[in-house]
């Protein structure tokens, strides 16, 4: 059990074995302890003691005198104060102090760092605005739209150039094989086709410059801007990029004031905060159903405001990018944060009234890993269609450099292809016989 010793010296602590020990066994164990001789102890329940100046009054406390009188039998039990009085000249080491939290509570390294971690909104983007070519954008969203019908989710990587302010020009949109359900996009990389649609990029003077996804009818029902898986993959795939200006684009459908459907296009930058956050592995990346989708979850305590917490809303994460005309960089229909950023009417044709860019590519080839498999037979009739065009206006279509790319040199052929594209110079007879022979042999 545990005896506090109360002496001149300050409250110190010891541990009995025996319950029922004697005062001699105390004496002993405070001599082996405290380093007080037997000699000079005086022990009493009575906190008087300590106010004794000489010697004869310290003689007349006598309650802890008789050695062997068990201690139990004064009253002292586990917790008790025993007072002591002695002449020894002792030195006696001051408290160990720890780095502590509330309540005396020990920190660790990881609560200090903790404590520095703080989450706060970001107000300003690296990225100036993001403008979109109106075929890239138009193709994406149509599929959803009339395919997909926003049922399933959809994303892919957005490729274009940045310009020196730090404004992003999206010229066009690789899809990756993926699965989308009502909740959740899974993306099923490939490693190797990632490689042809960089060489392609390059080649067009372009890169990776962000990611697109929609949200289906059900996720709009949800009081969120995005959700916590979404916010997971935005931030991985920011910080997979590299690229300060990265940006993420999200898709919707809503219905409008007269009952007309709208598709919805909102940018956002994932902050500086929420990328390194993922990076340093703070986030739960197992997120349950009965976790709040609007919330993500922190596996340690982060500062959001002026608490600690583990949960923080998401839309902390996110910076508004506002969406520029492709063509005349004029602001189109920019509205308040979690609202429309630009509309596309889908009644009819008058999504191509639209005044966005043209840029050099056309987005009317079939396009990558959708349900319908892109042939051979599909080059053919897009070939056939533009016979009156130029030849590098024939193939100035990133979906069909695709499907080409699988047939030439990665670091030679693709590159040199997409280069003719990207300046509209005539392509060499030896690649437009080659792509002829591809279209003729479906």
């Amino acid at each position: 059990m545990l005896i506090r010793i109360r002496s001149r010296d300050g409250l110190e602590r010891l541990t009995l074995d025996n319950p029922h020990a004697t005062i001699s066994q105390l004496k002993t164990l405070i001599q082996q302890h405290l380093h007080i001789p037997i000699s000079s102890q005086t022990l009493s329940t009575n906190q008087n003691l300590l106010l004794a100046k000489t010697p004869s009054v310290i003689a007349r406390f006598t309650d802890m005198s008789d050695p062997q009188t068990p201690i139990a039998a004064l009253g002292v039990t586990h917790g008790s104060i025993v007072y002591l009085a002695h002449d020894t000249q002792r030195t006696v080491s001051g408290p160990t102090f720890s780095p502590a939290g509330s309540f005396g509570r020990r920190m660790t390294m990881d609560d200090l760092i903790a404590k520095q971690m703080r989450v706060t909104r970001q107000e300003t983007p690296h990225c100036e605005s993001v403008s979109f070519d109106r075929d890239a954008a138009n193709a994406f969203q149509h599929y959803v739209n009339e395919t997909l019908v926003f049922a399933v989710k959809r994303g892919g990587f957005m490729y274009g150039t940045v310009a020196d302010d730090g404004a992003v020009r999206v010229d066009f949109i690789y899809e990756p094989p993926q699965q989308g359900t009502e909740e959740n996009l899974i993306l099923m990389r490939d490693t190797d086709e990632e490689r042809l649609v960089d060489a392609i990029a390059m080649g067009l003077g372009m890169r990776r410059v962000g990611f697109i996804f929609t949200q289906t009818i059900s996720q709009n029902k949800k009081d969120y801007t995005m959700s916590n898986s979404e916010v997971l993959q935005a931030a991985e795939l920011h910080g997979e990029s590299g690229l300060k200006e990265w940006v993420t684009a999200v898709v919707k459908l809503t219905v409008n004031e007269d009952d007309g459907a709208d598709v919805h296009f909102e940018a956002f930058q994932m902050s500086d905060m929420c990328v390194r956050l993922f990076k340093e592995g703070w986030f739960e990346t197992d997120i349950g159903e009965e976790v709040d989708p609007k919330l993500s979850r922190m596996k340690k305590d982060v500062v959001v405001g002026v608490k600690d917490t583990r949960e923080v809303d998401n839309d902390f994460f996110l910076v508004l990018v506002k969406i520029l005309d492709h063509q005349h960089s004029s602001i189109l229909k920019l509205k308040p944060f979690n609202q429309i950023a630009f509309e596309l009417n889908l009644q009819g044709d008058m999504i191509k009234e639209l005044m966005w860019a043209k840029g050099p590519l056309s987005s009317t080839f079939p396009i990558e890993n959708r349900i319908t498999q892109v042939t051979m037979r599909a080059l053919k009739n897009h070939l056939d269609r533009a016979k009156n065009l130029p030849f590098v206006k024939r193939i100035s279509d990133f979906h069909l450099l695709l499907l080409l790319s699988q047939f030439l040199d990665i670091n030679s052929d693709v590159p040199a292809l997409a280069e003719c594209v990207q300046t509209q110079s005539a392509v060499p007879e030896g690649y437009q016989l080659l792509i002829e022979s591809l279209a003729s042999a479906c």
